[in-house]
């Protein structure tokens, strides 16, 4: 049974525009998903990347163009500068590692559920409520937004130092469990070519 590791950010863009398709592929081949969320500002600076607020001006010209583009290639919402970005995405993300280890509810739609939150409905994803409005939504039980904040915690930077030894650098990225890796919401299709065993 093949295995992905899925590294993301509650707060990226484009993890949110990846929608559920991830999820997808996953059933279509048999296979697992561990969601890794981490923190994407730290991941850059350790790799080489910049914060959106401190790139050149093309690289900010150049996302703001290709984001409501991708945006409206997949048919989603996308608030190109939602109210509450950035924020701080280590509740949301304590919150997703609570409940992978709880289990019960669905990953896929909790993880897209607080991208879509960000991006498309102008939600603070560090608030309390919108976390346990998530995990509801979800099939969690919402208090798991206040449980296990310190395994949180210590999960969520674990993540951030395995992305880095791994070799992820942004978000979405996904891991296979033969080492093969595929950046960005754009490299899905690949990521299913290769799982079929044609890439």
């Amino acid at each position: 049974m093949p295995h992905i590791d899925y590294f993301f950010a509650t707060i990226s863009p484009f993890s949110y525009l990846a929608g559920l398709k991830l999820e997808e592929i996953a059933e279509k081949h048999g296979a697992t998903v561990t969601y890794k969320p981490l923190d994407i500002m730290a991941l850059f600076s350790r790799t080489g990347g910049t914060p959106p607020k401190d790139r050149h001006p093309n690289r900010v010209g150049y996302r703001a163009q290709d984001l409501p583009r991708q945006a409206r290639k997949a048919g989603m919402d996308l608030n190109f500068q939602p109210a509450h970005w950035p924020t701080n995405s280590a509740p949301s993300s304590y919150a997703m590692i609570a409940a992978q280890t709880a289990g019960g509810g669905d990953l896929g739609k909790l993880a897209h559920s607080f991208l879509r939150a960000c991006w498309a409905e102008e939600k603070d994803i560090a608030e309390d409520s919108v976390v346990r409005e998530c995990l509801e939504a979800s099939g969690f039980d919402p208090d798991l937004a206040d449980t296990g904040l310190l395994a949180g915690a210590e999960t969520y930077a674990a993540n951030l130092e395995e992305a880095v030894s791994r070799g992820a650098f942004g978000a979405p990225f996904y891991i296979t469990d033969t080492g093969e890796m595929f950046w960005g919401q754009d490299r899905l299709e690949e990521l299913d070519m290769h799982l079929s065993g044609k890439l």
